[in-house]
């Protein structure tokens, strides 16, 4: 398989991609245990031994529990800023290849150009990545742009000039309002750091985000991820974004409850 992308599973029990171009296998974000990663990337004909590397948004267990069982292969590269390798490493009993970046920093991995920049959230130092790959006189692997953009409590205008340049877009829509405010389960500090700036987007908010995108922009296809199991749905997303839907962008509802969601790029 020359191209594509499958999204292992995307929910706030776990996070994680594969990105397959004609010459790199990548992990984006490894929020499930080793095994679990190990047994996903199965169904899709890989093995941990055929990954080139990870790339890591953020410390939290959704993106990155899994670095434990993957750091068992010592040469495997785990991508990361200083401030995040550094709150994983102090969970871990061996040292992964860690390959430090500067939040904000370009570089190339492979034939893989891969830009971070900076997200809110409440983590230690997030990152979004986008990753450009191809040239238009390559007949086989034309340009083509992803990002991966999980965590965050809003969009600022970095972000939003970031994703002018990108064709395939994953973005959370977490939750939706008034299924939050009727949940009874989580405590009005919770609700209050989810909804804050650096908590998690909205599917009001997001909506707003792909709206001025489709507009403006090169945007192919959105992949709307990271559904909250208990404050949102594929239904009440689903209805949200139904007028853009009828637009020329392809826009698809990560199932929070599936696994191996092959993504159109």
């Amino acid at each position: 398989m020359d191209l594509d992308f499958h999204i292992l599973g995307s929910s706030s029990l776990g996070n994680s991609a594969l990105l397959r171009t004609s010459q790199s296998k990548v992990l984006i974000d490894a929020g499930f245990s080793g095994k679990r990663i190990e047994n996903l990337l199965a169904e899709v004909g890989e093995s941990i031994d055929s990954i080139d590397a990870v790339f890591l948004t953020h410390e939290h267990q959704d993106h990155a529990q899994g670095i434990r069982g993957l750091c068992k292969r010592a040469d495997l590269p785990i991508y990361a800023n200083r401030d995040t390798a550094a709150a994983v490493q102090k969970k871990l009993n061996r040292r992964p290849n860690w390959q430090i970046f500067q939040t904000g920093s370009e570089f190339s991995f492979r034939n893989l150009t891969i830009h971070t920049f900076s997200v809110p959230h409440d983590a230690y130092d997030p990152v979004g990545f986008s990753f450009h790959w191809g040239n238009e006189e390559d007949l086989f692997e034309q340009p083509h742009s992803l990002a991966w953009v999980t965590d965050l409590g809003y969009v600022p205008e970095h972000i939003k000039d970031r994703l002018q340049k990108i064709q395939t877009l994953v973005i959370e829509s977490n939750y939706d309002e008034e299924l939050l405010e009727k949940d009874t389960r989580r405590p009005w500090s919770t609700k209050q750091r989810i909804r804050g700036r650096h908590g998690h987007l909205s599917n009001d908010a997001a909506y707003e985000l792909i709206k001025h995108l489709d507009s403006a922009s090169k945007l192919r296809s959105v992949h709307l991820a990271h559904l909250s199991k208990d404050c949102n749905s594929t239904d009440k997303v689903t209805a949200r974004f139904s007028s853009l839907m009828q637009n020329h962008l392809k826009i698809h509802v990560v199932d929070p409850a599936a696994s191996i969601i092959p993504a159109i790029l």
